[in-house]
């Protein structure tokens, strides 16, 4: 149930997006919208949440741009809202086409009678939806959500040893002045944690939505930079798999993994071996 969980996350928050964006009262069109998923906390928890990017304007149906006030995009307060109730009129009809599982400490909330009173609890809470205009221009946005696209979880630079069945490591404790300190778990539950992380084969962490979304985002794209006035951009080139690593990760495949210092390069170039289509011919000797 891992990816419907989830998928009530995006379809709601992406909902909720959308509905203030064609809301004349704050753009009155279609907005675009990038979310990244990210499960984490500093210390391995499970911290389940997404990154929206989304366009600072809309696209109106008759083409034109739509741009939004300076600082502000949708108040947060209305936001939260909104998408408390979505979420939670997505999780009922999920509850009544028996698509949840309940096991360990949910099992009782398999009763309807208890989901009810487990919603209206739910419902009673203040939701947290926040959002800030990007300080450092479009490139750090991109980049600030760039470490969760290709990593999970923890980066190895964090981890400082694993000895004596424990493992220590970095991180960073926001409720006490973003310090940082060392943590220690035994290593079957820094384990555990870390594979709370690991999604499903084929789950797809980034999605797309509205203008961006991918069945029409050439077109609609294409409109934006009409109504803008603004050129189209120049092909880039693909970069390497190389390049992607160290822009990305950080990470030179071209440096020794061993002294950290040394270069690597090819040697030789090894043929595959042929095929075997009968048994092994090889004779050993001691």
């Amino acid at each position: 149930m891992v990816d419907g969980h989830i998928g009530l996350l995006f379809q709601a928050a992406s909902e909720t997006l959308q509905a203030f964006g064609r809301d004349p009262k704050w753009l009155g069109g279609e907005i675009g919208i990038t979310m990244v998923l990210h499960t984490w906390g500093q210390n391995l928890s499970q911290h389940l949440h997404v990154h929206c990017l989304v366009t600072g304007g809309a696209l109106t149906p008759e083409g034109r741009w739509i741009p939004a006030k300076r600082g502000f995009l949708f108040p947060v307060r209305a936001l939260s809202v909104v998408f408390r109730a979505k979420y939670l009129e997505a999780l009922q009809e999920a509850f009544e086409a028996g698509q949840l599982d309940f096991a360990g400490e949910t099992t009782a909330l398999a009763e309807p009678s208890a989901f009810r009173v487990f919603l209206a609890k739910l419902g009673a809470k203040g939701w947290v939806v926040y959002a800030k205009p990007p300080f450092g221009g479009p490139e750090a946005v991109l980049r600030y959500l760039g470490r969760y696209t290709h990593r999970i979880a923890i980066s190895n630079e964090r981890i400082l040893d694993g000895e004596n069945g424990e493992v220590r490591f970095h991180y960073r404790d926001y409720a006490h002045g973003n310090k940082t300190k060392v943590m220690r778990l035994p290593a079957e539950e820094f384990i555990r944690r870390f594979l709370l992380h690991v999604l499903p084969k084929g789950f797809m962490r980034i999605r797309h939505y509205g203008l961006l979304a991918n069945r029409h985002r050439t077109e609609h794209l294409t409109a934006c930079r009409a109504a803008l006035d603004a050129p189209t951009p120049a092909p880039r080139e693909a970069e390497t798999v190389e390049v992607f690593l160290l822009r990305v990760l950080g990470a030179d495949v071209h440096r020794c993994p061993h002294c950290g210092q040394g270069r690597l390069r090819p040697v030789s170039l090894l043929p595959p071996l042929p095929r075997a289509t009968g048994p092994p011919l090889f004779r050993w000797a001691a």
